[in-house]
């Protein structure tokens, strides 16, 4: 692959230089299949695509060598955006080919939501970025440290003030996280409350539904009579089956999702391609109720086991992170299930410690869980109305933030054929844009922005794992971010082309 300035003789007639990149398979994120041919970009555009696009006059020309050239991916429930104005290359992001990440997932984001996207602004980043308002963070705000109860009405009102607010601000709709504080507290009446808000706004809603595990079945009801209720489009994010009682129920649920569609909701789903999740260790507590050993040893037998319970980060005893529960057990010399419910009691401790004084930055403890099964991963990303995500972020310990999308490409494609190619790049660009309501990205078609990654899809790859969550993957040749090149042969570039994204409709708003 090579850039060069073509010369006169060889192009079209004169016009604004740009770029056209030339001997490419495009595959356009339609589903549409791939077709050989060169994409001409001017500015932060595509300006035409096909076997007949010829370069202007002072055009730089990048040589595809063959690969695939398609749609940026849309990455649309990702941590990423985390740390995004300060990050100089969004390396974990950028080199899987991601062009635009959505934060404010599973009920939290920055807020006030406006000086956050000021200061993207200002700052500049690698990579597209949009948020949810997340309900966690708003329902904080109005009750505080009193978050263990029901909200009475004139709370809910208050949240919905608040709500208001950050969809003004470009939020492109509510998001919750219904496993955590706050949110584990609030009824379905609150979420609905706020829901209806969110529709009256024009936007939708995306939830980590309140059980991917004990209460399943009643998670994605609500999650659906939110849908029918507030007659908003709902999605469930991550969707996942994490609890081995479940596992082998995939074509179950996606009987009651395609019912649910039949009806009217306009129900749909993200998925990441892991069989393992990363939170923190006091979500495998539903009820909050870490000293039941009972239930501890009901978490390691149904939930998940003591060998697929990865410490991330854990900073009462550093040394543990890197090691699961049974590794720590064995050290400590006692059950499992008297070590889970040590560990938290100790992270506990030492979280209310630093919020005492003051000291509220970084993870106390996180753990990487493993509770699904693949062949309910490989049911969920083939339903039609699934996109990819990641759930990654910048610096986690869970391979998915930087693997993801390659992982997709290699495993459940190239290998598998659980998906053609072109239906798994719909579904991590044209499928994502409109699940997250952003028209004007996710497919190479004149008049929508130049985010493009072009890569071999003989040898992409992801390289991460739990052991080494941090290497890059390989073969995503070239990403570019409205026009601009940001990650080339395994490095970034330095550019920081990528702006916010605020819902479309409100001001300036970045497409």
């Amino acid at each position: 692959m090579f850039v060069l300035a073509l010369a006169a003789t060889a192009c079209a007639p004169a016009g604004p230089p740009g770029i056209t990149i030339v001997n490419v398979r495009v595959i356009d994120g339609t589903g549409a299949p791939a077709t050989p041919g060169a994409v001409r970009l001017i500015g932060d555009t595509v300006v035409a695509v096909g076997a007949d696009v010829t370069p202007a006059r002072g055009d730089s020309i990048v040589d595809g060598g063959g690969l695939v050239l398609a749609p940026g991916f849309i990455d649309t429930h990702s941590h990423h955006a985390s740390g995004l104005g300060e990050s100089p290359d969004a390396r974990a992001a950028a080199s899987q080919g991601i062009t635009t990440v959505v934060g404010g997932q599973d009920g939290s984001h920055p807020m006030p939501l406006a000086k956050t996207l000021a200061a993207l602004e200002r700052s500049g980043t690698v990579l597209n970025a949009a948020f949810y308002a997340g309900h966690g963070t708003i329902r904080d705000s109005v009750l505080g440290r009193d978050f263990r109860r029901r909200a009475t009405a004139a709370e809910v009102e208050a949240m919905g003030r608040l709500l208001r607010q950050e969809l003004d601000a470009g939020a492109l709709g509510l998001s919750t996280g219904l496993e955590y504080d706050p949110g584990i507290y609030s009824d379905r009446a609150e979420v609905l409350a706020l829901a209806k808000v969110a529709a009256a706004a024009g936007t939708r809603y995306i939830s980590h539904i309140r059980s991917e595990d004990r209460w399943f079945w009643d998670a994605v009801d609500e999650v659906l009579a939110i849908g029918r209720e507030a007659k908003l489009p709902v999605q469930i994010g991550h969707v996942k089956l994490a609890m081995i009682p479940l596992w082998g129920q995939a074509d179950s649920l996606l009987r009651v999702l395609d019912r649910a569609r039949a009806e009217g909701i306009d129900v749909t789903a993200d998925v990441y391609p892991y069989p393992y999740w990363q939170s923190t260790l006091t979500v495998l507590f539903p009820k909050r109720d870490f000293g039941n050993q009972g239930e501890a040893e009901h978490v390691l037998r149904d939930i998940a086991r003591p060998e697929g319970l990865l410490l991330g980060d854990y900073l009462p005893e550093p040394s543990y992170a890197g090691r699961t529960v049974a590794e720590v057990a064995a050290m400590r010399k006692e059950p499992p299930a008297v070590t889970l419910m040590t560990l938290i009691r100790d992270a506990q401790r030492m979280r209310a410690e630093r919020e005492r004084t003051g000291k509220t930055e970084g993870r106390v403890e996180s753990v990487v869980a493993t509770s699904m099964d693949e062949g309910d991963i490989a049911r969920l990303l083939a339903w039609p109305h699934a996109n990819v995500c990641s759930d990654g972020a910048l610096d986690g310990a869970h391979p998915r933030g930087y693997g993801a999308f390659p992982r997709v490409l290699a495993r459940y494609v190239r290998e598998r054929r659980v998906l053609p190619l072109e239906e798994a790049i719909r579904k991590m660009t044209s499928l994502a844009a409109a699940h997250v309501g952003i028209p004007q990205r996710g497919t190479i078609a004149p008049g929508r922005f130049a985010d493009l990654v072009l890569f071999d899809p003989a040898t992409v790859a992801d390289e991460a794992t739990t052991q080494d969550p941090h290497r890059i993957s390989t073969g995503i040749a070239r990403v570019w971010v409205n026009g601009r090149e940001v990650w080339r042969d395994g490095a970034p570039t330095g550019a920081r082309p990528g702006r916010v994204i605020r819902r479309p409709g409100t001001p300036a708003d970045g497409g």
